[in-house]
């Protein structure tokens, strides 16, 4: 059986973030075929082209681990109706510089919480067309924007809302399958 290592890139630096929590609810439910590894962000500095040849430990590290992964899942909250600044900001330093990004044809996944009505469909959207610029093949179907409610996750991390609990583990087997088709069997 083929394992993918999937990279996770969590929006969110929040001490009690709902998306880091949904990303580690979403790995512990994976099965075998999915390993998945959560790639720090909050240590890399702001981007700035003039650094683009001489870059920071910080962003080689999270572009080395970016390369490393045979797909990418986004975790995002919805800030302003769009994606964080921090997430845009990991996403510019390993787009570059021009001809070396470590994101290109990555098979990605989104998805997203938030205790607003529209859970994060408004941020996951800006995020497709960001990641399309980056040739990035994106799964599109089943969309997943989890309203965070009242009793939605345990104390133990999972999730205590069964249809949600459903619906997640079909969005992960859609996932697995959209990461076996773009990467291919591993050796």
């Amino acid at each position: 059986m083929n394992t993918y290592r999937i990279a996770v890139v969590v929006g969110s630096l929040r001490k009690n973030s709902y998306n880091r929590q949904l990303a580690d609810t979403v790995a512990a439910m994976a099965t075998g075929t999915l390993r998945f590894q959560r790639v720090r962000i909050d240590d890399l500095p702001l981007y700035n082209q003039d650094e683009d040849e001489n870059q920071a430990e910080a962003v080689q590290r999270m572009k080395r681990e970016i390369c490393a992964a045979d797909g990418v899942l986004f975790v995002t909250p919805e800030y302003n109706r769009s994606i964080p600044g921090v997430l845009k900001n990991a996403i510019d330093h390993g787009s570059r510089p021009f001809g070396d990004s470590a994101w290109e044809g990555k098979p990605a996944g989104i998805l997203g919480a938030s205790p607003g009505a529209m859970g994060s469909a408004l941020s996951q959207q800006h995020l497709r067309n960001v990641l399309a610029s980056l040739d990035m093949p994106t799964l599109a179907q089943p969309e997943a924007y989890v309203q965070v409610r009242e009793g939605v996750f345990d104390n133990k991390g999972g999730v205590s809302d069964e249809p949600l609990r459903v619906f997640l583990q079909e969005w992960l087997d859609r996932y697995a399958a959209w990461v076996a088709r773009f990467a291919g069997p591993k050796a």
